[in-house]
């Protein structure tokens, strides 16, 4: 019941489906059953109050309560080894838990890996594993690879309204299965199906991510090659490259780098199963590590206009590695964060959202604000890094007014770049070149 499962479930119950979500973490277990969502998403702990959820949503740490289902989704994490591959104990166990719960039962039943997976895990590890323990044949039950394409902080909406279902299988009969499932479900609104191997079920994730993840580092190249050009400025440069169809203008944000739960892991993935398949993938790679230098944009430009860091008040305006979540996984701000204490800095944040998951990493060693107002006042640089809505309402005023000096480094390219500087703010921003 993390992000992904829980999402499913309650998208899956609001379409009229009796839905188990099964978990081992009995704090979880209790916030879900009070309707409290255990991490922040929109709307989330909205729609686990509402009747109709509640009437066809239970939760439960009885893995045996799965024998009732005709579908099982497995949604456990896949964290990552020391050299990126993913770690799969947790979908063996889910497996085994499976397996040992269809032992004797007469109807079919079919599993569906929602889980990032190594290309081959759900043929040569769910498959057999839950033969293993049910005693069971495939045909008795089914496995499909069916990926899921969710994004943080729009999470239901990507559940009820997705733009493609992919469905992984070599059993016909597993795939027919869960297609009529999503038909059924999704009624006169189903997008695309595509039916596939598992094999390509599961790379078409990992390549999904690979892609978007590439495209933020082409549009953050971009934008340091418009830092040293004169009245350039990268926004501009993504909105005309974005009127070709065949690029588009999404994920052409330039900023300080990509982070959370999804991209960094899915690359370290996808770059150590190809390193052991004997391919050196040299353009993800490059990717990875335009990312990790653009981290240090934020640091290096407060140093560039600051001179020196040490007993310098830093405000830092967003922990959350994008806005409308809480989710702090290698998120940049923890970075940055690290690089201005190393520095003798002090440091003063404010999130909307996320404050209570980076209080678990930083502890004491940096303040908390409990506004945005607060975290600026008597600030001698602020650092934007994360996108949220709220500020964007702050003014060239605001900074002037609060600051010690007003020094505004904006790592999302939210304020115009004009406005600023008119306003009397020292202002510099990802991909905006010299005036």
């Amino acid at each position: 019941m993390g992000p992904v499962g829980l999402v499913t479930a309650i998208s899956l119950a609001r379409k009229g489906c009796n839905v188990t979500g099964i978990d081992v973490d009995e704090n979880h277990l209790r916030q879900l059953r009070k309707g409290d969502a255990p991490f922040f998403e929109p709307n989330l702990s909205q729609e686990l109050k509402k009747p109709a959820v509640r009437k066809r949503l239970i939760f439960s740490d009885d893995s045996s309560l799965n024998s009732k289902s005709d579908i099982t989704f497995i949604t456990v994490g896949t964290p990552s080894a020391q050299d990126g591959s993913a770690i799969l104990d947790n979908v063996r166990s889910a497996a085994i838990s499976i397996g040992e719960s269809i032992r004797g039962i007469k109807h079919y039943q079919l599993v569906a890996v929602k889980s990032t997976v190594t290309p081959g895990t759900a043929r040569c590890v769910v498959k057999p594993t839950i033969e293993k323990a049910s005693g069971k044949k495939l045909r008795e039950f089914g496995v499909c690879s069916n990926p899921e394409f969710l994004r943080e902080g729009n999470a239901i909406r990507d559940a009820d309204f997705p733009d493609r279902i992919i469905i992984g299988s070599d059993d016909l009969k597993a795939a027919r299965y869960l297609e009529k499932f999503y038909r059924l479900v999704y009624r006169g609104n189903t997008p695309p199906i595509k039916r596939t191997s598992y094999e390509n079920a599961e790379l078409i994730k990992y390549a999904n991510n690979a892609f978007l993840a590439t495209k933020i580092s082409f549009i953050n190249c971009i934008a340091n090659i418009a830092e040293r050009t004169p009245h350039s400025d990268v926004t501009s440069i993504a909105d005309g490259i974005g009127l070709d169809e065949r690029i588009g203008r999404k994920f052409l944000n330039a900023g300080l780098g990509w982070g959370g739960s999804c991209f960094p892991k899915d690359m370290r993935g996808l770059i150590s199963y190809s390193r052991a398949s004997g391919h050196i993938p040299t353009l993800l790679e490059a990717v990875v590590e335009t990312n990790e230098r653009q981290k240090d944009k934020a640091l290096a430009l407060a140093t560039s206009m600051l001179g020196t860091l040490k007993e310098k008040s830093i405000a830092i305006l967003g922990l959350a590695f994008k806005s409308e979540t809480d989710d702090v996984r290698e998120a940049v701000a923890i970075t940055i964060i690290r690089g201005l204490l190393a520095q003798g800095a002090n440091v003063r944040v404010y999130d909307p959202k996320a404050q209570g998951n980076a209080q678990k990493i930083f502890q004491k060693s940096i303040a908390y604000a409990d506004d945005k107002i607060e975290c600026l006042r008597d600030a001698d640089c602020c650092i934007l890094v994360t996108e949220w809505d709220e500020f964007r309402s702050l003014s060239p005023g605001d900074f002037t007014k609060l600051m010690r000096t007003p020094v505004v480094i904006d790592g999302r390219r939210l304020f115009s770049s004009r406005r600023m500087i008119e306003g009397g703010v020292r202002f510099a921003a990802i991909g905006l070149g010299p005036i």
